[in-house]
């Protein structure tokens, strides 16, 4: 079927708003017409031509891809304006693991509008991928094969109407060829400046049969990709000793040990309770944490090792205490861009069954290797009996540097306060253990089976899918079995107090041996399986604008999770292995049944109106309704005005449901009962006091859904034939999110959670419910811009475009009977998204014979600085301390010639200037990132791209 494009859709084609490129920049809007052919848009179910201008779509051709040098996913949402600045990609993740934060190992995210990687829909072909294994909460981005696109399409709007769950910060849909005949293959080569961060990449692509004559197609494509890591060493600007500028590494953990005071009565140390410092102007008598090295004539902490250096006594509440202890840059240890390698394949056979039937069949895979890897174990002494790290394991006396130790302590604060003989309690960063390291191996499939065609004046789609995602997390380096590594430091064989490079050969031959590398961690699978159907076309009935067109559909799917523990003996213990073994689930499953419908009502020429609704039914909790409006208003030629409004919704992750249940100590002296203290806080007043229940922590079972709902309203305008632009406000409201009960949403709103604070029958509080809760919601609000100007210039055609992001608002509120908070954009966010006012690409491209030339700027706004207390108090101030970080801008310039026969060649500069992330001063214990941002900068420098691709 074809259609005639009203004028101004025209001019939007030729220019490239909103849709994908024509094939041929030289065609006439007559051509257009008679070119343009209905097919399924990304967020409709009704056929309709890519070049309709009522949904706001935002595409990215194979051309576009190739010449920005983009490899994968996480790169093309980097450079994505209305993506959200949120820890979805690995490099936010490179720090201390935890249970909760594996979703991450080995996995990116997409992440629109900052709405998380979970309330994103990513869609392969149309359809539905199964998540990640390990958490099931998003779709794996470097399972896609990128290599294999044709374009990808993103929908800037809800769409729970159409798709259902996890669709309200929009869609990403990566569509691959529909059919090849010939061969090709391709190489691409990424390689950075400054070293490290290399990627490569190489593509065969194959396929036989003629569809329209032979009746038949098969094609397969074949894809290697290889990722090198870069280290946080390896880039100066990681650099945290800039003590000028509010930023120290927080830690006394050193690769030369610091002394430590943990002294009991029961366990003296070496110290005792402290040692009193002879300088008169120290600000504290009373050291508590000491290294040698930095004692007066002990050399400087930097003689210590690489890395080392001196402890800022000023920035950190414990720090006036801490005069003469040292600090590593354990920051700079972890990786900013994880090493990956990748084998991916999309095959695709297709039958012509004659009278506009075809079948289909499509099968994509993928494995994927990817390796985190930090900074190395901090050993930290404990009085505790109990702890892992308890008295036995402290410095004894007949250690090979004790004397030294005792001396040069003795020669500086007098040997009077010494207990010569006890123990040495010290914390120290172990750098022959290596650095933490685990891989993940991820394998993932889908099988598609489907049915396309008319039949009368309908067209249908029919799918059978079924997508699995296994992902496993195993021990390479840099953890221990406890009880061997306890021996070897409480016989002083593994020595704190001696230089890297320095241990004994029976050390490295201990360390060897209690070595935990290839232990499993632990291992998940997701399972989806989907069958579904839609059928659109007139109704036969027509309005002033046109005939009404419609859709019905049904979705039939099955999500199934499980998740192992680890493989560790039973009675042993690795310290600070991230594992979770107490949510291991037998294999859970959900079945949903779903219906949609969609109306295209041509109410006017100028006025288009579609309805849509989608009923989903979960087992389990319940059924959701959830309807869409949009509409298309052109008053005169040259001016459009869309406009939609929709509800969505997200369902509970298998985790946030069936998670187990667990019983955790309070270690902090914070805790009070909010139903007998008048201060709101700990205190002396009666009732006020501090308690330590246990909290219990895990997934729940009577979870609902979270609630959405999104507006929209624009306007496109072409005044002339060269220029257009489009500007469309957004808003997004979530409620009754799904989210930790933490301390301060618990006791700040006692009223209405009494029921978690769980009390014994005197009324005493024993234990405190912290499993998720539904609470709260958030409101973000932006303004998007899309502006294109066209021309001739010496013989070629040139092209100036400038898509851009406003963020107007972004609020949050921890119970939905509150107000939201002040606005939090252009404000630091530690660990979440970070809400940045402004983001732009602008781009030039000129096209003249066989040559393509492109430069792009990439724009991201500034924002205030992160800010330590003692700063934001006055107690100290760094003299030259920001109180905002500088925007970021680099520019990308690539080359494309098409002279040679068969051949593409395309080279590439990104980041022209070679501009480094700007600093950021915020705590790397709370937040990736060692004096800069990853979820803003890029840390690779500038590169060098060369993509050459030969078609036989």
């Amino acid at each position: 079927m074809h259609v005639k494009l009203k004028p101004l859709i025209g001019c939007l084609a030729l220019a490239g708003l909103g849709t994908h490129a024509i094939a041929n920049d030289n065609l006439s809007a007559a051509e257009a017409d008679e070119a343009v052919e209905r097919i399924r848009v990304t967020g409709s179910s009704i056929k309709r031509t890519t070049l309709e201008g009522e949904l706001p779509i935002t595409v990215f051709t194979r051309d576009e891809i190739n010449a920005a040098g983009i490899t994968s996913g996480e790169q093309l949402l980097m450079q994505l304006n209305i993506a959200g600045n949120g820890v979805d990609n690995m490099a936010s993740n490179e720090g201390i693991s935890t249970a909760d934060n594996r979703a991450n190992h080995g996995n990116s995210g997409a992440n629109l509008r900052g709405q998380g990687s979970d309330a994103t829909l990513v869609l392969l072909n149309g359809r539905r991928l199964a998540p990640h294994g390990l958490k099931g909460r998003s779709v794996d981005l470097n399972s896609i094969p990128f290599a294999a696109l044709d374009r990808v399409e993103i929908l800037r709007d809800g769409a729970s109407a159409v798709y259902g769950t996890d669709a309200i910060g929009g869609v990403i849909n990566f569509i691959t060829r529909r059919d090849y005949t010939g061969a090709q293959v391709s190489g691409f080569a990424d390689v950075t400046e400054a070293g490290a961060g290399h990627i490569y990449r190489a593509n065969a692509l194959f396929g036989v049969g003629d569809f329209d004559q032979d009746g038949w197609n098969a094609f397969a494509t074949i894809t290697a990709k290889r990722n090198l890591g870069i280290r946080g060493t390896q880039r100066d600007f990681t650099n945290s000793f800039q003590e000028d500028r509010g930023l120290s590494p927080d830690t006394r953990g050193t690769p030369f040990a610091t002394i430590f005071n943990v002294s009991t009565d029961a366990a003296p140390g070496l110290i005792g309770s402290g040692l009193i410092d002879p300088n008169p102007n120290s600000p504290v008598a009373r050291q508590d944490a000491i290294n040698i090295l930095a004692l007066p004539g002990g050399g400087g902490c930097e003689s210590g090792g690489d890395f080392m250096g001196r402890f800022d006594p000023n920035l950190y509440p414990w720090s006036p205490q801490s005069q003469y202890a040292c600090a590593w840059e354990y920051g700079r240890h972890r990786m900013l861009q994880s090493p990956l390698e990748s084998l991916d394949f999309v095959g695709r056979l297709s039958f012509n069954l004659g009278d506009s039937h075809e079948m289909f069949f499509e099968l994509s895979a993928a494995h994927v290797e990817s390796r985190k890897s930090f900074e190395h174990y901090q050993i930290s002494s404990s009085a505790l009996a109990t702890a892992q790290f308890n008295p036995s394991t402290w410095y004894p006396s007949t250690g090979a540097n004790y004397d030294r130790i005792y001396n040069a302590l003795g020669d500086y604060f007098g040997f009077d306060g010494l207990n010569y003989g006890a123990p040495i309690a010290y914390r120290w960063r172990c750098i022959e253990c290596g650095p933490r390291t685990f891989d993940t191996d991820t394998t993932s499939y889908r099988a598609l089976l489907a049915f396309e065609g008319m039949v009368g004046d309908y067209d249908y789609t029919v799918g059978l899918s079924r997508s699995e995602n296994t992902s496993k997390t195993k021990l390479v380096d840099g953890y221990y079995y406890l009880d061997q590594l306890q021996t070897l430091l409480g016989s002083g064989t593994l020595d704190p107090f001696v230089f890297p490079g320095q241990q004994s050969q029976a050390a490295l031959d201990g360390l060897a041996a209690a070595s935990a590398a290839g232990l499993k961690l632990y291992e998940g699978t997701t399972t989806l399986t989907q069958l579904d159907a839609v059928v659109s076309g007139d109704l036969g009935f027509e309005l002033p604008g046109g005939f009404i067109q419609a859709a019905v559909g049904t979705d039939l799917r099955r999500e199934e999770y499980k998740f192992d523990g680890s493989d560790l003996e039973p009675g042993r213990t690795v310290p600070l292995a991230p594992f979770d073994d107490q949510n291991a689930l037998d294999r859970v499953s959900r079945n949903i049944k779903a219906v949609f419908a969609e109306v295209y009502l041509p109410v006017l020429d100028n006025l288009d109106l579609t309805l849509a609704g989608r009923y989903d039914h979960y087992s389990g909790f319940g059924s959701t309704t959830n309807p869409k409006v949009s509409l298309k208003y052109q008053p005169v030629e040259q001016v459009m005005v869309r406009a939609a409004y929709s509800t969505g919704f997200k369902v509970p992750n298998f985790n946030q449901l069936f998670e187990g249940e667990r019983s955790e100590p309070i270690t902090v002296d914070t805790w009070f009962d909010p139903a007998s203290c008048p201060d709101g806080q700990v205190s002396e007043t009666p009732g006020c006091e501090s308690i330590q229940p246990n909290l219990i922590r895990g997934g729940k079972v009577d979870l609902q859904p979270e609630e959405s709902t999104q507006k929209s309203i624009g306007v496109v305008l072409v005044p002339t034939d060269n220029f257009n632009i489009s500007v469309d406000w957004w808003e997004i409201e979530r409620t009754n999110t799904i989210r930790v009960a933490t301390q301060a949403v618990l006791l700040e709103n006692y009223a209405s959670f009494q029921e978690n604070f769980i009390r014994d029958s005197s009324g005493q509080i024993t234990a405190i419910d912290a499993r998720f809760i539904n609470s709260g919601g958030t409101l973000t609000r932006g303004i998007e811009v899309d502006a294109n100007l066209t021309g001739e210039l010496a013989g070629g055609s040139w092209r100036l475009r400038l898509n851009g992001n406003y963020l107007q608002s972004f609020k949050t509120k921890a119970l939905d009977t509150l107000p939201y908070s002040e606005n939090l954009v252009g404000q630091f966010v530690y660990n979440n998204n970070l809400p940045i006012k402004w983001k732009h690409t602008l781009n030039f491209s000129y096209t003249h014979g066989d040559f393509m030339h492109s430069l792009t700027q990439i724009y991201r706004h500034g924002y205030e600085s992160a800010v330590f207390a003692r700063i934001a108090s006055g107690v100290h101030n760094p003299p030259n301390f920001d109180y905002r970080v500088k925007s970021y801008t680099t520019y990308n310039y690539s080359l494309t010639y098409r002279g040679l026969e068969n051949t593409l060649i395309t080279m590439g500069i990104k980041n022209l200037f070679d501009q480094d992330p700007p600093f950021s001063s915020h705590n790397m214990d709370s937040a990736a990132g060692s004096a800069w941002e990853p979820r803003v900068a890029d840390p690779r420098g500038r590169a060098y791209t060369l993509l050459v691709e030969y078609t036989f």
